[in-house]
């Protein structure tokens, strides 16, 4: 078996490809040419003898077009390439409609053109998609599964929309086996530090490293709206927006098991894939804060504005019954366990 990954050298890219490789597959990773080396999630795969590495621009048709022609056959195609950051996508709308959209429509119309009609393949669509929207059960609790309304409420999940939309199109029209699965977020050691959760665990791994190597005692530090002070030094705040934004969080080494066993069913479908609880980022820094052994994190917090989005998505909870029953998919790490793994290798580096 061998399979394409597009975006290889994201999160998921790289868990995605572990896995693969695990079960003996030759793997292709496709990554943009970048003039800075942003291959740090898979050095580790350098040397492996099943594992190559290229460049190419799902942007741009004709390379994807090259891409799909490295192997006579190809079985299986997963598509994790996208300007996924939400506050960049209200910045740069183009560039995240070109990549996240766009892209997604090349590899499909590359799929057809090539007649590659055998090949499998895989979409990240995203929980953002759903927006302000979600059902209600009959417990009174919100909810959104693969039924549920799609209001995006920014140029990424927008863009994330359609590609969705055409995933349907094309399995429809052209009888491809192609799923989508809508992720909720999922984070891990591997998570970009340009993400919240990310953001918080390093930050407190800085800040423990700064108190070690002042010898501060935390009793007698200070604080004015962006510093934390010991004696003559300081440590900025973390710097945040909103803190009230509800999510559904999981471990994005669990999320990749799920990509692959949609690609092993009989019939393509679209998945809402999920741990089921939702808690806020300020849940999230008590839990945090917590397992570092940090005082209270109000002290330690700076709001600041730039950080809040143009449009919010207040509330994220999914519920992934259809994977439990379909592919035999549940999540190993609720919230507590994704902060601590993602803590402790934090702290260990």
């Amino acid at each position: 078996m061998n399979a394409i990954i597009f975006g290889i050298t994201g999160q998921d890219g790289s868990h995605l490809a572990d896995l693969l490789l695990e079960k003996d597959y030759e793997v292709l990773g496709v990554s943009r040419r970048c003039s800075t080396d942003n291959t740090q999630r898979i050095k580790h795969l350098n040397n492996h003898e099943r594992f190559t590495l290229i460049e190419g621009d799902i942007t741009d048709a004709s390379s994807v077009l090259n891409v799909l022609n490295y192997y006579d056959h190809v079985d299986e195609v997963y598509n994790l390439a996208a300007q996924s950051h939400v506050g960049t996508s209200f910045k740069q709308p183009g560039l995240t409609w070109d990549i996240t959209g766009k892209g997604c429509l090349n590899i499909l119309q590359s799929i057809v053109d090539l007649d590659k009609f055998n090949t499998r393949f895989y979409q990240a669509s995203s929980s953002e998609m759903f927006g302000s929207s979600y059902d209600i059960n009959r417990s009174g609790e919100k909810y959104q599964d693969e039924n549920t309304q799609l209001l995006p409420n920014s140029p990424y999940a927008i863009a994330k929309c359609a590609a969705h939309y055409a995933v349907r199109l094309y399995r429809d029209a052209y009888k491809l086996h192609a799923s989508a699965g809508i992720l909720f977020n999922h984070e891990g050691p591997r998570r970009g530090d340009n993400f919240v959760t990310q953001k918080i665990v390093k930050w407190i791994a800085n800040f423990k490293k700064w108190i070690t190597n002042n010898n501060a005692e935390l009793s007698c530090c200070t604080t004015d709206d962006e510093h934390i002070y010991y004696q003559d030094i300081s440590f900025p705040k973390l710097r945040l927006g909103n803190l009230e934004a509800f999510r559904d969080w999981g471990y994005a080494g669990d999320y990749v098991e799920a990509m692959w066993l949609m690609l092993q069913q009989n019939e393509p479908e679209d998945y809402v894939i999920c741990t089921g609880e939702t808690h806020t980022i300020a849940e999230f820094l008590d839990i945090s804060f917590n397992y570092a052994e940090l005082p209270e994190w109000r002290q330690y917090i700076y709001i600041d504005p730039e950080f809040y989005r143009p449009s919010e998505v207040d509330y994220l909870r999914g519920d992934c019954s259809k994977a439990k029953s379909k592919l035999q998919w549940s999540p190993k790490y609720n919230l507590e366990g994704l902060v601590k793994l993602m803590l402790d290798a934090q702290l260990q580096n």
